[in-house]
C-alpha cells in the first residue's frame, strides 16, 4: 500500500493498483473549498501519470459524501473581484473535468448523501453506486446560485428533461429516484457497500489499461460528433488498436487459449 500526503483528501494505492482517492473533511461534511478543489485536480494528474495505478475509487471520509460547495468558500469569492471570481469558478470546472477525462475507470463509492458540487462529483465517475439511505439535491437555485460548473456533467449524465426536473426546484431526492434518473448505476445496503464495490473492481482489473483510456476518448468523441466523422474517427482508432501491443497480445492470447498477462481468469 502507498499513499500520498494531502490536507484535504487522501490516496492510496494497494498492491492491485486500486487508487483510493477520498474527500477528507468530514467535519464539514466533505464540502468543496478552494484547497480541496486543487488537492483533487492534482490528485487527478498523478494518477493520470502513475502506470501502476489501474482503477480508482472516489468516496468520503464520515456520513456525508460531499455537501457540495463550501458556504465560507462561496463568501469570499462573493466578495472578491471577478477576475478571482472566474478564476476560483474555473477551478472547479477544471478539477471535474480533469477527473472526467481519468484515462482509468473511475468509480463512485458513494457512502452518504451528496448535494450541489457532490452531485457534479457522482456524475463524472464511470460507474456510481450508492447506500440506499443518501439524499441527494441539486439545491443551488434554492441559494439563489445556479449550477454552473457542474452543469455539462450533470446533464451529460442524468438528461436535460432530469435536469430541469432536478435543477429548477434544488428539492431533495432518494437514492431510488438516483438510480432512476441514471445518477446512481446500483443502489446498496450500507452493508452491502464495499463487497459490490470489490465486485466491480474486479471487473476492472480484467482489462487493458491502454483500450480502457482510449474506450473512454472513444465514449467522448461519439458523444459529442455526428455519425460521419464518428465513421472517420472509429475508424482510425480501430487501425491504431490492432497495432498496439496490447491488441496483438490480446488477439494472440486468444487464439492461442491463453489469457493476456492483464488478465486473471475471473
Amino acid at each position: 500500500m502507498t499513499s500520498r500526503t494531502f490536507q484535504t483528501i487522501t490516496v492510496e494505492t494497494d498492491t492491485r493498483g486500486v487508487a483510493r482517492l477520498t474527500l477528507n473533511r468530514p467535519a464539514k461534511h466533505n464540502a468543496l473549498n478552494g484547497q480541496l478543489i486543487d488537492e483533487l485536480k492534482q490528485a487527478a494528474d498523478l494518477l493520470v501519470s502513475d502506470d501502476s495505478v489501474r482503477v480508482v475509487v472516489l468516496t468520503g471520509e464520515g456520513k456525508s459524501f460531499c455537501a457540495g460547495g463550501d458556504f465560507n468558500w462561496f463568501k469570499g469569492n462573493a466578495a472578491a473581484d471577478r477576475a478571482t471570481r472566474i478564476r476560483e469558478s474555473s477551478k472547479l470546472a477544471h478539477m471535474l473535468n480533469a477527473l472526467n477525462a481519468l484515462p482509468k475507470p473511475l468509480i463512485g463509492r458513494i457512502q452518504g448523501p451528496a448535494y450541489g458540487g457532490g452531485v457534479g462529483m457522482i456524475s463524472v465517475c464511470d460507474i456510481a453506486v450508492g447506500v440506499d439511505t443518501a439524499r441527494f439535491g441539486l439545491t443551488e437555485v434554492r441559494l439563489g446560485l445556479i449550477p454552473a460548473n457542474i452543469s455539462p456533467h450533470v446533464v451529460a449524465r442524468i438528461g436535460a428533461a432530469n435536469a430541469r426536473a432536478t435543477m429548477l426546484s434544488g428539492a431533495l431526492f432518494s437514492a431510488a429516484n438516483a438510480e432512476k434518473i441514471g445518477l446512481l448505476n446500483e443502489t446498496v445496503t450500507p452493508d452491502d457497500l464495499d463487497a459490490r464495490i470489490d465486485s466491480i473492481i474486479a471487473d476492472h482489473l480484467e482489462a487493458a489499461l491502454g483500450a480502457v483510456g482510449e474506450t473512454k476518448r472513444l465514449i467522448a468523441y461519439v458523444a459529442s460528433h455526428s455519425i460521419n466523422d464518428s465513421m472517420i474517427y472509429t475508424a482510425d482508432r480501430l487501425a491504431d488498436a490492432w497495432e498496439t501491443d496490447e491488441g496483438t497480445t490480446g488477439i494472440n492470447s486468444f487464439l492461442g487459449k491463453t489469457l493476456p498477462p492483464w488478465r486473471t481468469g475471473k
